[in-house]
């Protein structure tokens, strides 16, 4: 034993030990990763994840500029609709996303000697040193980004230039630790090649000796292309691979990730992508500079991780600053890319996963919960031996609803996509004993009436995704709800397969009961009561995955608001993130719920007033309307700037616009409020669509500067007011009512004559048609055929498909 221990008790060495254990033990020799809250749940929700690496923070970019830079390269990911990962070394933790406190805190130590630039080989130096009780502060190269991107799960990262083989770097050995890493690393790098003052041709060789695929983006290019110099789109140097778009690079990365798991392939991908045009250095130029820096950088000695600095600096210099702002382009340009990639890669895991789920199901489906052993895969196998050996897992009823809601059929992507309600309807039609009465007041309360019940399939999302379906023909249309594991249940998917719509995005919920909605009518069939058991749409809970995977592809998504409050706010908020061309529309339901879009728990989802607003259209009824305008008053919706802004930059004159709304509806409609809410709504829903009945459609929308109906003379009429205080994002607001195109001359239920209007409007604007008087007046004529059918949604919307083709 040391000297320092010898004639010390068993005590005190117990002590002395005790203490050094207190002290580094628990420091956590695992090098943990530390998520931020926002990639965290995008890891337990499958979202799209993108890295980022930090050196460029710490040792490219001075602060402050660097905290723009930071911030803004998160925000092209989440505009996206990605979610940004960025990696570095905060106190000796690995911070897997960041925080802007935690982004401005790194980037504030750029400059400083103890600041680290943190690769592969430094990672068991930093852990260690925070064992120690040093922590250290760093940005992480590539290599050490591709490293744990790879361990966080990371599959996709954005950058600038890559690192590579040196000029010279055959007799100096300087060679990039980002090419070794790509070769062992299972992470797809986007970047603009590799920094062009280092040696293309080598580096492409040492690429192609790690078995690493190097890809370049055709970018409008065509036959060979070059790879990238970083400020320059021509290298000289032909590129082994041409891709043309991020969905090819995303079937790439699908495909290596099976290699690896089937046949033991490792490594990652470069997809090198050209600096935007417009920002491109000419060749002979950025040659000039970069051959001057590389001589200057080998006469003072420069070497290792102080070479790049240096070059970069002297490169700006040389340049008179014209490769910084070609810097930012390209990063930002990468990272846009990534992010589309990343985006691309969940289609198709999401898709796999679910033909995956769909081939389990089939097969318990033949062989109950004992398969052949040849058909069980040795993952599943392990985990049933281990799941034998351990006791079984207490489920909480809330992880039950999420956890065992099963997919049903697996089909084609959508072009419109029904986030909605799915019942079964009871139709009680009153029939009273002296048919001929024609004062017939209706069923009396409180006792039995004579009726005639129809029982049909219904609720609003089933509705209005049929009547999209019957009308247009040939459009792919997903409905997407949920339903009980009952016999109501299982006879109401038959029923809805049977109709022909796509029931890939309906879930069952093992422990509720499916939605019944019965509506008692008077003897003219107009509705007097109706009541309806939602619950099981009310409580559910979809997983944000499940609402990317149904949506990705699709053009428009409703949503109807039969959803609990705060599940539709992350519709909404999801929907736009999987896909910001997404036009969303929100369908009321009812006047109660309608007011759902505008509770103060509800802030979130369309607080954003335009152009950043989450809801696109809505299709109230003027008692929704209603609702809708007095939730949103009392909350305070009408109160914020953001609201302000618009509403005087929509032009309205102060006097006068009672006279302007009558002329443009009537009076009737004038002195209930009509024109004037829908107005107060327009910043946060752009364009309302408000069902009048009888009286047909008003629509209500604001126009940007570039609307062509601003200088057409045909709709000048419909022009409510224009822009006149120069902002740049609203032209002014057009409103038009629509009147009944025919009148019905039997009335048999008035039952899904909303939802039917909704859903040719909808199929129209999936197929690309203009939101103009056709197809209004269409959707008009599809709701008067349901107004006169016994079904929610009337079998002969398919006589209207030849008109839906014809649509401009």
């Amino acid at each position: 034993m040391s000297s320092y221990m010898e004639g010390s008790s068993p005590q005190s060495i117990t002590a002395l030990l005790t203490t050094w254990t207190n002290k580094y033990r628990y420091r956590d020799l695992r090098p943990a990763l530390r998520y931020s809250d926002e990639v965290q749940q995008a890891r337990q929700e499958d979202l799209p994840l993108v890295a980022l690496e930090s050196t460029i923070y710490t040792h490219g970019f001075p602060y402050p500029d660097n905290v723009d830079l930071a911030l803004g390269l998160e925000q092209v990911v989440r505009d996206n609709g990605g979610v940004p990962a960025t990696i570095g070394f905060i106190d000796g933790e690995i911070c897997v996303g960041m925080t802007k406190d935690q982004l401005v805190r790194l980037a504030s130590a750029a400059g400083k000697p103890e600041t680290m630039k943190i690769s592969r080989r430094d990672l068991p130096y930093i852990t260690g040193m925070r064992l120690a009780g040093r922590p250290i502060t760093g940005g992480t190269t590539i290599s050490g980004t591709m490293m744990i991107a790879q361990r966080a799960g990371i599959r996709v990262f954005g950058t600038g230039g890559l690192g590579g083989v040196h000029r010279g770097g055959q007799d100096t050995m300087d060679i990039s630790a980002d090419l070794t890493e790509l070769g062992r690393t299972t992470v797809a790098v986007v970047s603009s090649g590799c920094k062009s003052f280092l040696d293309l041709p080598r580096t492409l060789e040492f690429l192609e000796t790690q078995g690493v695929p190097v890809c370049t983006f055709a970018d409008g290019r065509t036959g060979d292309v070059d790879i990238p110099a970083f400020y320059t789109r021509e290298s000289g140097v032909k590129s082994p691979f041409t891709i043309q778009n991020a969905k090819e690079a995303a079937a790439m990365i699908f495909a290596q990730a099976h290699l690896r798991s089937t046949k033991g392939v490792m490594g990652g991908l470069l997809f090198a992508n050209p600096i935007p045009k417009e920002f491109s250095i000419p060749k002979a130029e950025i040659d000039l500079a970069i051959n001057q820096a590389v001589q200057e950088a080998a006469d003072q000695g420069f070497h290792g991780h102080s070479n790049t600095p240096f070059i970069l600096a002297r490169i700006k210099d040389l340049t008179k600053g014209n490769s910084i702002p070609a810097n930012r382009a390209l990063i930002r340009s990468n990272v846009k890319v990534a992010t589309q990639v990343a985006i691309e890669l969940e289609k198709l895991r999401s898709f796999y996963r679910k033909e995956d789920a769909q081939r389990k199901a089939e097969e318990r489906n033949k062989y109950g919960d004992n398969p052949p052993a040849a058909m069980i895969s040795s993952k599943d196998r392990k985990k049933t031996q281990s799941q034998e050996n351990s006791d079984p897992p207490t489920i909480s009823s809330e992880a039950r609803n999420e956890s065992s809601m099963k997919k049903i059929v697996l089909q084609s992507p959508p072009d419109l996509v029904v986030f909605g309600s799915l019942a079964v309807d009871l139709a009680c039609d009153h029939s009273p004993v002296d048919s001929t009465n024609s004062t017939d007041a209706g069923p009396l309360m409180k006792t039995s009436n004579p009726s005639i019940i129809k029982q049909t399939i219904g609720g609003v999302g089933h509705n209005v995704a049929l009547a999209a379906h019957i009308a247009s023909g040939a459009l792919k249309v997903r409905l997407c709800s949920v339903v009980g594991a009952d016999s109501t249940g299982s006879e109401t998917l038959t029923a809805i397969e049977a109709e022909g719509l796509d029931t890939t995005g309906i879930l069952t919920h093992p422990e509720a009961r499916t939605a019944q909605y019965v509506a008692i009518n008077d003897g003219k069939k107009d509705l007097v009561l109706a009541m309806s058991d939602m619950k099981i749409l009310s409580e559910a809970k979809p997983k944000p995955s499940w609402v990317l995977s149904n949506a990705m592809t699709a053009k428009v998504a409703i949503v109807d608001g039969n959803w609990d409050p705060m599940e539709l706010q992350k519709l909404f908020i999801t929907l736009k993130k999987a896909n910001k061309s997404l036009k969303t529309i929100f369908e009321p339901v009812s006047v109660p719920k309608a007011a759902n879009l505008f509770k103060k728990s509800t802030y979130h989802t369309i607080e954003k007033a335009f152009p950043h607003n989450l809801v696109d259209i809505a299709t109230p009824n003027t008692f929704e309307l209603s609702a809708m305008y007095t939730a949103a008053k009392e909350n305070g919706f009408l109160e914020c700037q953001e609201w302000w802004a618009l509403v005087d930059a929509f032009g309205i004159p102060s006097t006068g616009a009672r006279d302007r709304f009558v002329q443009i509806t009537n009076a009737k409609m004038t002195d209930e409020g009509i024109p004037h809410q829908t107005i107060q709504l327009l910043p946060y829903i752009p364009t309302i669509l408000t069902k009048l009945g009888a009286d047909g459609v008003l629509l209500t929308q604001l126009m940007t500067p570039h609307d062509p109906r601003l200088t057409d003379s045909q709709h000048t009429r419909y022009i409510l007011s224009r822009n006149s205080n120069g902002t740049k994002t609203v032209g002014g607001v057009y409103m038009r009512h629509f009147p009944t195109q025919e009148v019905v001359k039997e009335i048999v239920s008035v039952n899904g004559v909303g939802d039917t209007f909704l859903g040719v409007l909808a199929a129209g604007l999936a197929k690309g048609k203009a939101l103009d008087s056709s197809l209004i007046d269409l959707a008009q004529k599809a709701a008067g055929l349901t107004l006169g059918s016994k079904e929610a949604v009337s079998p002969e919307l398919k006589d209207l498909q030849e008109e839906f083709e014809s649509l401009p």
